[in-house]
């Protein structure tokens, strides 16, 4: 039987099994470090890698031990003086030992374990127990995306697609067709040729056997040459067949009012909660696009850069950011082929009637054809203590709080402490509970 050793390089993640054991076997206690991080980690530093600590107790794996309690000893340890081999001892009583002189304050008396997640395996666990409402609709239509499966194989491709097993069962075949020597065969006559060479006074039999030998030697030599041991028509790769698949597609429309009334606190906090929001849709849709739509007394559409750091004076009528969005959504986002959503921001304050025409568009227009519809409203501190009653606050909170769509939801924010919370609170797999 042939052996083969695959000598090529391991890759830089070749613990990337063990990795993943491990953060399965800690998840519990990884989550609750995660969730603990986050209080003073902001959006921006999701982007990064982040170092979290679990009890190192959570780190320790089965093994297998002589139980101190039982059994027999008979060892002396370096540096003993005053025992020998065979004197009997005494156990020691169990438990009752010194601790150290200072006390954990985690309680557990456990040392902390420290690593690294990566940026990947941070969102994996922060995003784990949210999910999005309404997934999810696929289309085909004006969108290419193809997914490579399996179709055979094939006597061309690249070397990381060679199928070993399939090229060394063509070479087998083929050495066996074309009867190619083994290399036992050779080392025979190769051990037979060195006992006959190492005779100093051959006989004329001898002689006749060496040249047999020789002779044979170098045909079955010639004939593993042009019967090598593997032949470039021997070699076999997989083939891959690109295939169409549907496309999971979603729209994020980000709607912030941007009057006089919005500082670069309250835009700040709104840019915080958006990108916490498109990095949770880049997780659960293949394919995001982004509409930025500013308003005051009017409303357009504009890129990121004005939309967050551009100044803009007037009135605020946030019914027209919800006009504009809707003729947007019609002209390039079809409800058929893309999940809608809405992100709002906003300080409350809107004219006089123009929170019940905004009620009236989402509750017949907007929220029947969205898949979500989230309302951020952004006060400072003062404002969150006097309105901490959920039915008080500015015109545009009340209207919204008669909406009843599940679609729907509202909530406030104050601090940048405050977005985490919020956002789990919005995706909660179970929001009622939550």
């Amino acid at each position: 039987m042939s052996h083969f050793i695959d000598r090529r390089l391991n890759p830089k993640g070749k613990s990337l099994g063990n990795r993943q054991r491990f953060l399965r076997r800690a998840r519990g206690q990884i989550k609750e470090a995660v969730n603990r991080s986050l209080r003073e980690r902001s959006v921006k530093e999701l982007e990064k890698s982040g170092r979290v600590s679990i009890p190192s107790k959570s780190t320790a794996e089965p093994r297998f031990r002589l139980d101190p309690a039982t059994g027999k000893r008979e060892h002396v340890h370096p540096g003993n003086k005053e025992f020998s081999a065979g004197d009997r001892l005494r156990k020691p009583p169990q438990g009752g030992g010194r601790g150290g002189k200072d006390a954990s304050d985690s309680g557990d008396g456990e040392d902390s374990f420290t690593f690294t997640l990566t940026q990947d395996e941070f969102l994996d666990v922060f995003f784990e127990d949210l999910e999005l409402p309404n997934l999810v609709k696929t289309s085909l239509k004006d969108m290419t995306a193809w997914k490579y499966r399996r179709a055979g194989v094939t006597v061309s491709g690249a070397p990381t697609n060679m199928n070993l097993v399939r090229t060394m069962r063509n070479a087998q075949g083929r050495r066996l067709a074309l009867k190619r020597p083994s290399t036992d065969e050779v080392n025979e006559l190769k051990e037979r040729l060195f006992a006959l060479e190492s005779v100093a006074q051959k006989t004329k039999a001898q002689r006749d056997e060496l040249a047999d030998v020789l002779a044979r030697l170098e045909e079955l030599e010639a004939r593993r040459r042009w019967a090598p041991y593997i032949d470039p028509l021997d070699v076999r790769y997989n083939a891959f067949q690109p295939e169409p698949v549907p496309v999971t597609a979603a729209v994020m429309f980000c709607l912030m009012d941007v009057s006089g009334s919005m500082g670069e606190r309250e835009k700040d906090l709104a840019k915080r909660f958006y990108m916490l929001l498109y990095l949770f849709l880049k997780r659960k849709y293949e394919k995001v696009e982004v509409v930025f739509i500013r308003h005051t007394h009017h409303a357009e559409e504009v890129d990121e850069e004005t939309f967050f750091y551009s100044r803009q004076s007037g009135g605020t009528i946030v019914s027209t950011a919800i006009e504009v969005m809707q003729d947007i959504q019609r002209e390039r986002f079809p409800a058929g082929q893309w999940n809608l959503y809405v992100a709002q921001a906003s300080d409350g304050y809107t004219q006089g009637g123009d929170a019940q025409r905004c009620v009236q568009l989402l509750n017949e227009e907007v929220l029947p054809i969205l898949q979500y519809y989230a309302y951020i409203e952004i006060l400072d501190e003062r404002e969150m203590d006097v309105f901490s009653d959920p039915d008080a606050g500015a015109e545009l909170w009340r209207a919204y709080r008669s909406i009843k769509d599940p679609r729907f939801a509202q909530t406030r924010i104050a601090h940048p402490r405050d977005i985490f919370p919020v956002f789990r609170e919005l995706f909660a797999k179970d929001r009622k509970a939550a």
